[in-house]
């Protein structure tokens, strides 16, 4: 067992050994790291954070510090076979935008992101009238990383509006416990992943 934490250890079932691979907000490399040394996975990563560089330039991890909202001019089309992005479309300034990118230059695209619309958040903004704090968005409002904040029905459907189809999700709570949840998803999930692929023409 690779001892990821349970959501890199979902994505690392997705991904097929050989692969080449694109993480973008790659944080230290942990999973570039395990995709390589157990998938034999040729893996790349994209991080802004110079402390997170470091970590992934010790362990041996390739990675570019780049900021995600340049784009992804740099990559050819098609050039990976999967894109990651685990907790990082929230926190970008033009989320359709990447995710067009995403599916541009890697044939399958994997997203994780926190359900704004789980029951929790609703009540807190229902009842207090303020943003919610929770497990899955501890920050204020005013200190968040993220910018554009999503339920499952809004990703949903922006890849219906971007011809993206939607392979597999899988919806969890914050423990990402194995009990996956498919009875109300947009209500009673606080994490929703996403593996996709752009439509047939």
């Amino acid at each position: 067992m690779s001892g990821l934490r349970p959501d890199l250890a979902l994505i690392k079932d997705w991904i097929a050994p050989g692969s080449r691979v694109l993480d973008l907000g790659c944080g230290d490399g942990t999973l570039l790291r395990t995709l390589r040394d157990e998938c034999q996975v040729d893996g790349y990563g994209l991080e802004i954070d110079p402390g997170n560089i470091v970590s992934c330039l010790k362990a041996g991890v390739n990675v570019i510090q780049r900021d995600l909202d340049a784009g992804l001019d740099d990559f050819d089309d098609q050039v990976f076979d999967y894109v990651i992005m685990t907790q990082t479309l929230q926190a970008v300034h033009f989320p359709d935008k990447l995710l067009e990118e995403v599916l541009r230059v890697g044939k399958q695209g994997i997203v994780t992101f926190p359900n704004f619309g789980f029951w929790k958040n609703r009540l807190q903004l229902g009842l207090q009238g303020s943003m919610p704090i929770s497990r899955t968005l501890p920050s204020q409002w005013y200190n968040t990383s993220n910018i554009h904040l999503c339920t499952i029905k809004d990703f949903e459907r922006l890849t219906a509006d971007r011809n993206i189809r939607i392979q597999e999700r899988v919806v969890v709570d914050y423990a990402h416990r194995s009990s996956r949840i498919e009875f109300l998803p947009n209500l009673l999930g606080e994490i929703a992943l996403y593996r996709c692929q752009r439509s047939a023409p």
